[in-house]
C-alpha cells in the first residue's frame, strides 16, 4: 500500500497534468497547482521543489503516456496499430477536455517557451516515442514518423481551435486520409 508522501505527491501530479494542460504555465500558479490536489504550497514545493521542475515532469510523463499508448495500440492491434492509434487520436484525444488531452497537442507550445533543460528532457522522451512508431510498422521511417506525428498534434490543435464541427470534421478527416494513405 502506498504511503501517505505517495499518494500525495500522486494526487499532486494528477492535478499538475490537468492544470498545466488545460491552463498552460502561465496560467497555472503554484497556489492553483497545490489547491487542485487538496495540498498546500509548502507540500508542492517539498515533492517538486519549484514550478519550472514540476512542470518538466508533467511534461516528460505526459509525452511518455503517449508512448504506453502506442505501445499498447501495438500490441492490441498487431499490424492495424497505426490505423486504430490514428483513429483514437483524431476522435477521442480531440473531444476530449483539454486537462486530458494529449500532451504533445497541449503542452509542446508551453515547452516552446521553457527552459533548455525542460526541452532537453522533452527531446528525449519524443525520440522514445519515434523509436516505438518505427518498431511497431514495417512501413513507417523515421521521416514518415515525424511527418505523422506533426500532423496528429497539429490536425488535433486545428480541430480544436475552429468553432465549426463541420471543419473540424473536414481537418481531421483530411489529417487521418493524409496519413493512411502514404503509410
Amino acid at each position: 500500500m502506498p504511503s501517505k508522501k505517495e499518494l500525495t505527491y500522486q494526487r499532486i501530479l494528477e492535478s499538475m497534468h490537468k492544470t498545466f494542460r488545460q491552463n498552460g504555465y502561465d496560467g497555472a500558479g503554484v497556489n492553483s497547482l497545490a489547491n487542485g490536489a487538496g495540498v498546500t504550497s509548502g507540500a508542492f514545493y517539498a515533492h517538486f521543489g519549484s514550478k519550472p521542475n514540476a512542470f518538466r515532469k508533467v511534461v516528460t510523463e505526459g509525452v511518455n503516456q503517449l508512448d504506453t499508448a502506442v505501445q499498447s495500440f501495438q500490441e492490441t492491434h498487431d499490424d492495424l496499430w497505426l490505423q486504430q492509434f490514428v483513429a483514437f487520436y483524431l476522435e477521442e484525444k480531440r473531444c476530449s477536455d483539454l486537462s486530458e488531452s494529449c500532451a504533445l497537442q497541449s503542452l509542446t507550445p508551453e515547452v516552446i517557451r521553457s527552459d533548455d533543460e525542460t526541452r532537453a528532457a522533452f527531446e528525449k522522451e519524443l525520440l522514445k516515442v519515434v523509436a516505438t512508431f518505427n518498431r511497431g510498422s514495417t512501413t513507417l521511417d523515421e521521416a514518415s514518423t515525424w511527418s505523422t506525428l506533426a500532423a496528429l498534434i497539429g490536425g488535433v490543435t486545428l480541430a480544436r481551435a475552429v468553432n465549426d464541427p463541420e471543419i473540424a470534421d473536414q481537418i481531421v478527416k483530411s489529417v487521418q486520409q493524409h496519413i493512411l494513405n502514404k503509410d
